[in-house]
């Protein structure tokens, strides 16, 4: 019976997901779920450059806001997240600009930063978000010139002639924001300036505007989305079009991307997608059920960068999350593209195999670890080595060790050991790591160390070097440890079990050669009962954007739940 139940689901999400490819069959674009912080940012980004031109998406996106607020005024980021500060302020901020802001959202904001002046909600923003100010000053920003925020003193200031220097120096300069978040930096920063009181160095500053614009027209891709991200594009569009800048080019591409990203629904999502994501993990799940392999491998082969990417500075080879023009080289997407080319080419080598490996030994920090975009920042929280990044990255390397040329393999050997030492380093003293990218909502912290956990042992599962033994071990055990009563699994123990969590770590466990069976059938037996339920596919935000942004994805329980039934099913099989 347990063997039949297998099949069956097997069956179901293998056709449930080759249904979601789109007509051309190239790639899988998935769909994000819609977002109030972009909505609410894109909305008032347009109302900033023109509002009678952009009455229709206005009045679109305040009505989907005004659908989807909670009867006590507030929003999550999306909608199947819990309320919160960041998406209840910007949507109050545009409300209150286009329109009537609801009583119950500014009685909301106000009872969460113990007032409504100025000091209470700047103060309130700067706390929450510390040392890295990539999203707090924008949203103070869009506060001030949406009349929330009445003064400009408080808002700190951005360093936008940093911008003009050359990238490899930036990590020297200690920025106040993220790698990625550099057109922010000018946009704000120019603004900020701008609306600042002037000094004996204001004609200094005064003399690099014209340099940083230079460099922000740079950075912009092709279709105006820095980042394809909604709230970065939206933020610098507003920003621009205050500062005196609204028809500048980079500006008015800007607000292209917006009106050509806003859904039919009037609402945006967090970002336009993760097709090469959600592509590497779709392959990864049917495997041989694909019966066009080789046209698939191509289509990844041609979505890898071959330029130096003038946003980081990343040399070519890497893959992005989306094969559209604002994406951004990464690790954990480079080494996903890779496996699934290794599934896809059967483990024969083509030049951008070596090219994507080369990338990534070039990413590497000086501590072991993988970073996801740029070697060497590290000070702010997304610019830091990531274990199940590394662990993503190992499993890379090991896949196509064989098949490399001789002196890469001999690098792949040396990386991989150095990042299985860092990972060793930092491995928590109950087994488990925490990942950059993923978190639970309903986790006291919102971290997931299972989630860490489950994706480092799934990827170290076959490495044969002693130094990952004990490792691997330690985080088996935390697994088991924090199985729920129900047999799932959340972001930590005792939180509430998801699908997509409990799939995740039925695929860990399944890769071990010597796991314990119990724990194994439980899992299943979760999942089998959310399948007849009807839950299976039911949305859960586990995805952190920028900034901690939540987000969910619809292939994530379908690509997840069927990776980790196959390997189930061969543990039956054995």
């Amino acid at each position: 019976m347990k063997a039949e139940q297998v099949n069956q689901m097997i069956e179901a999400l293998r056709e449930r997901l080759l249904e979601k490819r789109p007509p051309d069959g190239a790639i899988w674009r998935g769909e994000l779920s819609s977002s109030a912080i972009s909505t609410s940012v894109s909305v008032f980004a347009l109302y900033m450059v023109d509002r009678e031109k952009y009455a229709s998406h206005i009045r679109g996106g305040r009505k989907w806001l005004a659908e989807t607020m909670r009867p006590d005024g507030s929003w999550g980021d999306s909608r199947e997240s819990p309320s919160n500060m960041t998406a209840t302020l910007l949507a109050y901020a545009s409300l209150f600009a286009t329109g009537d802001a609801p009583r119950e959202t500014k009685e909301y904001v106000t009872e969460k930063f113990g007032g409504s002046t100025d000091r209470h909600i700047i103060e309130g923003v700067l706390s929450y978000y510390g040392k890295d100010l990539t999203f707090s000053v924008p949203i103070l920003v869009m506060c001030a010139l949406s009349g929330v925020v009445s003064g400009w003193d408080r808002i700190p200031q951005l360093p936008f002639e940093v911008s003009v220097l050359p990238q490899k120096l930036f990590r020297f300069f200690r920025l106040p924001v993220v790698s990625y978040a550099i057109p922010a930096l000018i946009a704000v920063g120019i603004l900020r300036y701008r609306k600042g009181k002037k000094n004996i160095l204001s004609p200094i500053r005064e003399a690099f505007i014209g340099q940083s614009l230079k460099v922000l027209e740079r950075l912009q891709p092709s279709n105006g989305g820095f980042l394809e991200a909604a709230p970065l594009t939206a933020f610098v569009t507003m920003c621009m079009s205050a500062a005196g800048y609204r028809n500048h080019p980079a500006t008015q591409r800007g607000v292209d991307f917006l009106t050509g990203n806003v859904r039919d629904d009037g609402a945006w999502p967090i970002d336009t997608d993760l097709s090469c994501w959600v592509t590497a993990l779709s392959v990864r799940a049917l495997g041989n059920d694909l019966t066009d392999k080789q046209a698939f491998a191509e289509g990844i082969k041609q979505n890898a960068f071959a330029f130096t990417h003038p946003f980081t500075g990343a040399k070519e080879g890497g893959w992005g999350w989306t094969n559209l023009p604002g994406a951004v080289p990464d690790a954990d997407d480079t080494s996903g593209s890779l496996v699934a080319l290794h599934i896809l080419l059967d483990g024969v080598y083509c030049p951008e195999v070596g090219k994507g490996i080369e990338w990534l030994l070039a990413l590497q920090n000086a501590d072991g670890g993988m970073p996801t975009f740029c070697k060497g920042w590290g000070k702010l929280p997304f610019d830091r080595s990531s274990p199940d990044i590394s662990a993503h990255s190992i499993l890379a390397f090991r896949l196509w060790m064989d098949a490399l040329p001789g002196r890469l393999r001999r690098k792949c050997r040396m990386s991989i050991h150095r990042m299985l030492k860092w990972m060793k380093s930092i491995q928590a003293a109950d087994g488990s790591w925490t990942p950059l990218w993923f978190g639970d909502q309903d986790a006291d912290d919102e971290r997931s160390p299972v989630y860490g956990t489950a994706m480092t042992v799934e990827y170290l599962s076959a490495v044969s070097e002693p130094v990952a033994r004990e490792p691997v071990a330690k985080g088996m055990q935390y697994l088991l440890s924090t199985q729920n009563a129900d047999g799932g699994w959340g972001g930590a123990k005792d939180v509430p079990s998801k699908v997509t969590l409990t799939a995740r770590v039925l695929s860990a466990l399944a890769s071990l050669p010597q796991t314990d069976v119990e724990p194994v059938k439980r899992a299943f037996n979760y999942l089998y009962r959310m399948y007849e339920s009807g839950e299976l596919y039911r949305r859960e935000p586990i995805g952190l954007y920028f900034s901690r942004l939540w987000y969910s994805e619809e292939l994530y329980n379908l690509t997840f739940v069927l990776n980790a039934l196959k390997k189930y099913k061969s543990i039956l099989e054995s």
